[in-house]
């Protein structure tokens, strides 16, 4: 199912002041150097209140667990950061994340995958692979699996290797939501050219550099890299939430097209106006707020479903 959410009036101002404050530095390219700028974006992310942040270790990666008040037993959120695979670390998405697992009404663990260009590929998803099979050792019992940006590649390719994985017996996840996932580091999409110009933030030769630093040579259409090219059959039901003003917008229209062909249960919701993430710009945008809200709603409910209930488990 695709839906299109019209720019609302409200957000039209907000918007153009956005558009202006980043004009001056739409194509800087972004190395490790820029983490802390990064981490400081979204750390400024509203707080959820009654939730509670704690440092943990899962699967043998350390990370931040978010837990809100009245969290469903058995039920967890692991939640992917984006950053290109350079930036962006657990503790600064904390409270983006507190504001998800409210919604989900679950705990969350927010993982430090290693960072390129000191861990390129296959660092990242080796780590996701890792802590979703430390949420089963510790017990999980219904899980969904959340990103953003890369994180939301990360996540894509982490259904896909789990659905491989069914013979062992290992627990699916229930579900999952992606915010303007890369899911091509080959970068054929159509909206880089399409959107090159709506794009307040990012530009193809950005999102280049950041490949090249993770990919270090390697064939991006690797299916654990670019989950576009993956196996997609057997996967859970699947919400994507994608600005229309984002060069990275055929990545979720061309990946969900692909696991609907599947046979997927997949949600497209595409944002009139809106760029990147534009979910952690909670309290700038009503869009955001009403974004994260359908979000939470989505995980709320599949974590009601028992995981062997997924079709194919």
């Amino acid at each position: 199912m695709i839906t299109i959410q019209p720019l609302l009036p409200e957000d039209a101002p907000a918007v153009a002041a956005m558009r202006q404050a980043t004009a001056a530095h739409k194509g800087d390219k972004l190395g490790p150097e820029a983490r802390p700028m990064f981490d400081g974006m979204f750390a400024a992310t509203p707080a959820a209140a009654d939730v509670r942040v704690e440092a943990g270790t899962v699967g043998g990666i350390a990370g931040f667990w978010v837990r809100p008040a009245g969290a469903q037993p058995g039920a967890r959120v692991l939640y992917i950061h984006g950053g290109g695979y350079v930036l962006g670390s657990a503790q600064a998405f904390t409270s983006f994340v507190g504001q998800i697992a409210r919604r989900a009404g679950a705990d969350a663990f927010v993982p430090d995958y290693r960072l390129a260009p000191e861990h390129p590929y296959p660092a990242a998803i080796d780590d996701a692979v890792a802590v979703y099979h430390g949420l089963v050792a510790e017990g999980a019992e219904r899980i969904v699996v959340v990103g953003d940006s890369a994180g939301g590649g990360l996540t894509l390719a982490l259904l896909s290797i789990l659905a491989t994985d069914k013979t062992s017996g290992v627990v699916q996840p229930v579900g999952a939501a992606v915010m303007s996932p890369l899911t091509d580091l080959a970068m054929a999409g159509e909206s880089y050219e399409t959107r090159a110009e709506a794009d307040p933030i990012f530009t193809r030769d950005v999102l280049k550099a950041f490949s090249d630093m993770y990919l270090r040579g390697q064939d991006a259409t690797l299916p654990k890299a670019s989950p576009l090219y993956a196996q997609l059959n057997g996967l859970p039901p699947i919400r994507l939430d994608v600005g229309d003003n984002e060069v990275l917008l055929s990545d979720s229209t061309r990946y969900a097209d692909r696991a609907q062909a599947a046979g997927v249960e997949v949600t497209l919701s595409v944002w009139e106006g809106m760029a990147h993430v534009f979910q952690s710009s909670l309290g700038q945008f009503v869009a955001a707020e009403q974004s994260v809200d359908a979000i939470g709603e989505f995980l709320r409910q599949r974590l009601a479903v028992p995981s062997n209930a997924i079709k194919g488990a």
